[in-house]
């Protein structure tokens, strides 16, 4: 049996070499080849010279160049570039543990209907304001209700991070959509439970993740989401999941709302009951979350910049490709990092 591993990468010399490790370090089957690509978007920060030096200790690591610098390139080219039964894609600031690879695989074994399997996160935090960030991140007010940043356990869902398919998936639906900057990965999941397959959010095995955050990358993150996400839904012309329409009705309802003072004084009063929920989920996240009244104040401050952002880029999707019918914006294949 031959498992590839995928790590698309750039710029990450502080975290490549025990990402690789963690990798070499999977207990495996006694049947087991495993082969590693690193397909590096051209770094220039001293990756490379890292990699090429992990390469004497692991002869079955390869680095392959992705001159487009872009992930869907990355995911691609990292699985064309060897033939194998199993592939697992992994971020390079991810630790995976020892039992990933394995248990995704005999999860699929087990069940010829799993045709994706990922694992749980655990954050591990650069700074104070990533910290906050991912903790708002991590709550259903957050991310929205079935969502797998959320779930504690095991449980199918409409995606995952850090998945591992086997080959028969590539070969029934095709390999990631290479016109999509982001949700590449939401897309293609998209088209594996449009197919039959099912994706399989596995508590059992997990990954430690180094959050690099900053509330402006963030807001261009989840601008960028929302944008791309309508992209994928005009290509598939279906809203491939129900709580992408809360961000951009709730915005549309605040740019709305006041309007109703021109109407009537009570039916604006009526309306103004949305935006009070609003608050008092947000004030009840944040008091569960946080330990001191400066922590409180952020997390509750991170919540309308990622419903607020996303919402908006939605609505900007929806100008752009419905009613201009304009080709993505180039401001938006701008990765936040």
């Amino acid at each position: 049996m031959i498992v590839s591993v995928v790590i698309p990468c750039r710029n990450e010399k502080l975290y490549i070499e025990s990402c690789i490790e963690a990798i070499f370090q999977n207990e495996f089957s006694s049947d087991v080849n495993l082969f590693v690509t690193v397909v590096d978007g051209i770094s220039d920060d001293g990756t490379i010279e890292i990699i090429e030096k992990i390469q004497q200790k692991y002869p079955q690591l390869k680095i392959v160049t992705n001159q487009k610098q872009l992930t869907p390139f990355a995911f691609n080219m990292g699985i064309k570039a060897i033939e194998a039964d199993f592939y697992q894609i992994v971020g390079a600031r991810q630790l995976i543990s020892k039992n990933y690879i394995q248990g995704g695989i005999d999860k699929i074994i087990e069940n010829a209907e799993i045709w994706c399997v990922g694992g749980k996160v655990e954050n591990i935090f650069i700074n104070k304001q990533s910290e906050i960030i991912s903790k708002a991140m991590s709550t259903s007010f957050g991310m929205g209700i079935g969502n797998f940043r959320v779930i504690n356990e095991s449980a199918f869902v409409d995606t995952v991070g850090t998945p591992i398919y086997p080959r028969h998936v590539f070969e029934k639906v095709g390999y990631f959509d290479e016109d999509l900057v982001r949700n590449q990965d939401d897309e293609f999941n998209f088209r594996v439970t449009k197919a039959g397959g099912k994706i399989l959010f596995d508590t059992e095995i997990s990954l430690k993740y180094y959050v690099r955050a900053s509330v402006k990358g963030l807001w261009r993150q989840f601008f960028q989401y929302g944008y791309w996400k309508v992209f994928v839904n005009n290509k598939h012309n279906a809203i491939t999941t129900s709580r992408q329409l809360i961000p951009p009705v709730f915005v549309l309802y605040i740019l709305l709302f006041s309007s109703t003072l021109l109407i009537h004084p009570i039916l604006f009063f009526v309306s103004l009951v949305p935006l009070f929920l609003y608050f008092l989920l947000g004030i009840y996240f944040s008091l569960k979350l946080g330990t001191k009244i400066n922590e409180i104040i952020q997390i509750f401050c991170i919540f309308p910049i990622l419903h607020f952002s996303y919402g908006l880029g939605y609505l900007a999707g929806i100008l752009d490709f419905n009613f201009l019918k304009k080709k993505p914006n180039e401001k938006q294949n701008r990765l936040s990092r």
